[in-house]
C-alpha cells in the first residue's frame, strides 16, 4: 500500500462523511444510493433515497411496485430514466438472480442502468471485491494527483484514469479506498477553489506543486446548449383537467404533462398549440389566455413552455393518438400523477388558482 494511499485511509478514517446508506449490509442499499448519485449531489439524493427506502425497503418490493408508483416516488430528482432502469432492474433480479443483487461486476453491469463506475462503487462499498470506481469526483482528484494533461473526459483520459484508480486500489480496502476519494473531491479538491492547504495528499500532488490545480482536469469544450420554445394547453371540461402520459422510454418518460410541444419555424404560440394538439390527441382547441411562462435547464438543453387556458372545439373527444395514455382528472387528483418539474408547477399553479 503505497504512501498516498495511507494517507487517504487516515484522512478517511476521521473525516468520512455520515451519510444514510453508508454502514448499512444491503447491497440494495448500496445500488439506489448509487443510481441516485449520477449526476446529483449528495444533500439532493438524501431526502429522496429516505423517502425512496420507506417506500420501497427491499428489491422484491420495488419489483412488485408499479412504474406509475416508482416514478411518483422519484419525482423531482430528475433524469427519470434512472428510477425506470432501477425498476426494470429490480425485476431482473427477482426473476433471475433470487432477489439477490449479484456481486459480479460482469453480472451487475447486464442489469439496466448500471455502468462501469457503478458496477465498481457497488461491488467494492457492498460486496468487498478490489473494484475500483470513476465517478466525477475520483476523476477530478487523480486527475489533480496524476496532473494528467489529456481531457478527462477523452477516452485516452479515461483510460489513464481507470489504470491509475485500478494500480492505487489497496487490496482488502477498496470500499473505504472509493470512498475516501469520493469524500475528498467532494468536501476539499472541489472543482473551484479547492482547498489544497487543508488536503491531506497536497504533498503528493503534482498539479498543486505546478500551481495548475485549477486547470485540472482538462474538460473538453462544451458545446452551445439549445434552447427551445414549447406549449402546453390547460384545457378544462366540467371541472376536470387533461393531462396525457409520455411514451415509457426517452426523456420524462412515462410521466405525465398537459399536452403540447415544440414551436416550429415561422409559427406563433396558439399555432403551434394547435397543432401539437392536432397531432398528438386528433382534436382542435380554441388557444385562450395566457396561463404562466415556465422555464427549466435539462442536461443537454433549455426549454421556455408557454401554457394556455385552452377549450376544446365542438365538444370533440380527445384520442391518444401521439401518447402513452391521456386523462381527465379533479385538482384534488393532480397530485397523484407523477409529473416533470414544469408541469408540477402548472399543476401546482392550479391548485393555488382553484383551477
Amino acid at each position: 500500500m503505497t504512501s498516498l494511499v495511507l494517507d487517504l485511509l487516515d484522512w478517511y478514517a476521521q473525516h468520512a462523511r455520515s451519510l444514510p446508506w453508508r454502514g448499512i449490509p444491503d447491497p440494495y442499499a448500496v445500488w439506489v444510493s448509487e443510481v441516485m448519485l449520477q449526476q446529483t449531489r449528495v444533500e439532493t439524493v438524501i431526502p429522496y433515497y429516505q423517502r425512496w427506502m420507506e417506500h420501497f425497503p427491499t428489491v422484491s418490493d420495488l419489483a412488485q411496485a408499479s412504474q406509475q408508483q416508482v416514478l411518483a416516488v422519484w419525482e423531482g430528482l430528475g433524469y427519470y430514466s434512472r428510477a425506470r432502469n432501477l425498476h426494470r432492474a429490480a425485476q431482473l433480479v427477482v426473476g433471475q438472480h433470487g432477489g439477490q443483487l449479484p456481486s459480479d461486476p460482469r453480472a451487475l453491469r447486464d442489469l439496466p442502468g448500471i455502468g462501469r463506475y457503478t458496477a465498481g462503487a457497488i461491488a467494492s462499498l457492498a460486496f468487498g471485491l478490489d473494484e475500483p470506481a470513476l465517478d466525477g469526483n475520483i476523476r477530478r482528484v487523480l486527475a489533480r494527483l496524476f496532473n494528467i494533461t489529456e481531457p478527462a473526459r477523452s477516452p485516452a483520459g479515461e483510460r489513464r484514469l481507470w489504470e491509475l484508480a485500478r494500480q492505487l486500489l489497496p487490496p482488502g480496502r477498496a470500499g473505504d479506498y472509493n470512498e475516501a476519494l469520493m469524500d475528498l473531491g467532494a468536501t476539499l479538491c472541489t472543482p473551484r477553489n479547492p482547498d489544497c492547504g487543508r488536503c491531506p495528499l497536497n504533498h503528493h500532488c503534482q498539479a498543486y506543486h505546478l500551481g495548475v490545480q485549477d486547470e485540472r482536469p482538462v474538460v473538453l469544450a462544451k458545446p452551445v446548449v439549445p434552447h427551445y420554445t414549447v406549449t402546453a394547453a390547460v384545457i378544462e371540461r366540467r371541472g376536470s383537467f387533461l393531462i396525457t402520459q409520455r411514451p415509457p422510454d426517452g426523456l420524462l418518460g412515462g410521466l405525465w404533462e398537459f399536452p403540447g410541444g415544440k414551436l416550429h419555424p415561422g409559427e406563433d404560440l396558439p399555432a403551434c398549440l394547435q397543432r401539437e394538439i392536432c397531432e398528438e390527441l386528433g382534436v382542435s382547441v380554441n388557444v385562450g389566455d395566457l396561463f404562466g411562462i415556465y422555464r427549466h435547464a435539462y442536461t443537454h438543453f433549455r426549454v421556455t413552455l408557454h401554457a394556455f387556458c385552452c377549450h376544446l372545439s365542438n365538444g370533440q373527444q380527445p384520442q391518444p393518438v401521439q401518447v402513452q395514455d391521456l386523462r381527465w382528472v379533479k385538482l384534488a387528483e393532480l397530485p397523484g400523477f407523477p409529473m416533470g418539474k414544469i408541469d408540477r408547477q402548472i399543476a401546482t399553479h392550479l391548485l393555488e388558482r382553484g383551477g
